[in-house]
Parts: C-alpha cells; structure tokens; sequence
C-alpha cells in the first residue's frame, strides 16, 4: 500500500521536484502551497498522511506555527514531521525539533537524501507507534476508541476520550492547561479553563480505579503516569 506524503512548500519547482521523485520511489505524494491549506490537509482523516514535508518559509501562516498546530491537534499530533528549509543555523534547527520535527533538511539537498530521510523516518515511526495501551490494569485501544479497567469496558464521552488520548500519546510528560485546550477544543474555543478541570474530575471518576494514571501537575497542568 502507498503511503501519503503531504508536501508543504509554495516554490513550485522544488515541490514538483519532490513530488515527483517520491513518486517514484512509491508513495503517495500530494502538495500543498500554503500552511493554511498545509493544516486542512495535515487534518484530513480520509487521507491522512504518513508523513509531512515541511518549508519554513511559507507565505501567511509559517512553517513553525503549521508544525505546532500539527502537534497540537490529537488526530496529527505523532505524524512524523520533516522540516525543509534554507536556514542553516544552529538555532533554527534546534527550534524546529524543539517543537516537533523529526528532522530537519537544509536547501539545497539531494533529492535522494530526502527520500533517504523519508524512509528512516517513517521506519522510526512504525516501530514507535502504537495504537494499543496497556498496562496491569488499564487498556485503551485507540484506533477502536475503547477503555478497559481491570477487565471493565468502559464508556467515555468524546471529549474525555481526547483527553485521554492526548495524555497517553505523551505519556510520562507534562501536557500544559492551554496545551491540552488548544488541542481537544480546539483554537476557537475561549471558554473558561475550568472546563478542562471538569472533564478531567468526570475522565478520573469514570475510570474508577484507574483514574490514578491521571496525575495532576500543581500550576502545569496533567500527566498520564499509568495505571501500576
């Protein structure tokens, strides 16, 4: 099966380029020429893409806050990330994987180095990913949205699930309020705060004896530690 690549870059002879060696060399890859039409097809759940190729330097929304939208949003946030750009500083690359590229290409390239960083990054991904938590007490399936504690299934409205989904996709990690806001409600939502608190308080009560793996960060926000 061919995988998607989503090519996000406005210079239309490097995206040509790239689109048509990596079709040659057997994926899927489609273009986009902006960050704004980046995140709808970064989002779309139809088509989802196994990997996205990045440029910094695009025009209206850049290509930092396109790859921190990404990462934000629970149904995108661990699709492997390489940023594409003609920045070569030190500083720029750190920035880049500091808020989640998984690697990082300096123009000008060798097309086959690309491809090259393509397939080991996406080999690091389907050894990394999995779509099944478990532990002592608790499993959560996330591609079939189901919860178990202790053997119990348990029923989670939508909004909890992403929740939970979130925290677990970083687990071990501090996930901030505004972080976790911005990614189950989304950047339209500016309701107040304590709404998150609500979900967590009702997310905890309803894994009953697993709603210790929810661990509360004093001033931060949450973390997901596991059900021992």
């Amino acid at each position: 099966m061919h995988q998607n690549i989503l090519i996000v870059e406005d210079d239309a002879d490097i995206a040509e380029s790239l689109e048509y060696n990596l079709r040659r060399a057997g994926f899927r890859p489609f273009v986009a020429e902006s960050g704004e039409k980046g995140l709808h097809l970064a989002l779309d759940k139809k088509n989802r893409p196994s990997l996205i190729i990045l440029d910094l330097m695009l025009p209206g929304m850049s290509g930092m806050e396109l790859c921190r939208r990404i990462r934000r949003e629970p149904t995108a946030a661990d699709t492997p990330i390489i940023m594409l750009t003609a920045r070569s500083a030190e500083a720029d690359r750190i920035a880049g994987l500091d808020i989640g590229a998984d690697d990082y290409i300096v123009k000008p390239f060798s097309v086959k180095e690309l491809v090259a960083r393509v397939n080991a990054v996406l080999r690091r991904s389907e050894k990394d990913e999995s779509r099944i938590y478990r532990d002592k007490k608790m499993l959560v399936d996330l591609e079939a949205i189901r919860v178990e504690c202790e053997g119990v299934p348990l029923k989670l409205t939508r909004k909890e699930f992403a929740l939970l989904e979130y925290l677990i996709k970083n687990v071990g990690r501090v996930a901030p309020r505004q972080q976790l806001l911005d990614s189950v409600w989304g950047y339209s939502y500016f309701g107040d705060s304590r709404t998150l608190d609500v979900h967590i308080r009702r997310l905890r009560q309803k894994l009953g004896n697993c709603g210790t793996a929810v661990e509360t960060v004093i001033g931060v926000g949450y973390r997901f530690v596991g059900c021992k």
